[in-house]
């Protein structure tokens, strides 16, 4: 963490400068928005989550907007696969109800649904999943794919992310903890015992 209250992570093989942003008097985060950081980065991001990704053999990724869609397309393309799917938390109107999850995420202040489009449900259903987001914190969202993806009859085999953030997300998602392969970690920060400024890492 620097004096300018950014902090510096690495995702793979490229450093990244990340703002910390509060979210509450006692909460904040290293805000990492992935499609801010250009093609380049998500080529690489997504070719280097391939490589963790292909030991498991999925057949198409599955991956949550907005954040999400530029790592499914990099991660997808360098996995040799022609297609992607993805899950939308904005209600649109062929979207419906039928195929959705509820889901609150930490950096939105109230509930919503994550919901697959019907006419892209046997692109999925059967086959071996990669569900990968940009970034893993409370798990809430990847917790709402994984339900969605296996009620639609489908196995996800992985899961991918750029980073994971603070150490909930292994409880929020049990056994399935351990299919998570991650380009890096990086903490959230809590007020320090002194109050003021001081922020603390907090890795659990």
């Amino acid at each position: 963490m620097t004096a300018d209250r950014t902090y510096r992570a690495m995702v793979g093989s490229q450093a990244v400068e990340l703002p910390l942003v509060s979210l509450s008097d006692d909460l904040t985060i290293a805000l990492l928005i992935s499609v801010d950081h250009g093609i380049a980065f998500s080529e690489a991001a997504g070719r280097e989550l391939a490589d963790l990704m292909r030991p498991a053999e999925p057949d198409i990724v599955v991956s949550v907007a907005t954040m999400g869609i530029p790592l499914a397309i990099e991660a997808s393309r360098a996995l040799g696969l022609d297609d992607y799917v993805i899950l939308h938390k904005t209600p649109k109107i062929h979207l419906g109800e039928t195929w959705s999850e509820p889901v609150n995420s930490i950096t939105t202040d109230k509930p919503q649904r994550l919901r697959m489009d019907p006419a892209r449900v046997d692109v999925v259903r059967g086959r071996r999943v990669a569900v990968v987001d940009d970034i893993i914190s409370t798990g809430a969202s990847t917790l709402a794919a994984l339900r969605l993806v296996r009620r639609i009859g489908a196995d996800p085999v992985v899961i991918g992310t750029l980073m994971t953030e603070g150490g909930a997300w292994r409880a929020a998602l049990g056994a399935d903890a351990d299919n998570v392969r991650a380009l890096g970690s990086m903490p959230l920060f809590r007020r320090g015992e002194g109050g003021g400024d001081e922020l603390v890492e907090v890795w659990d």
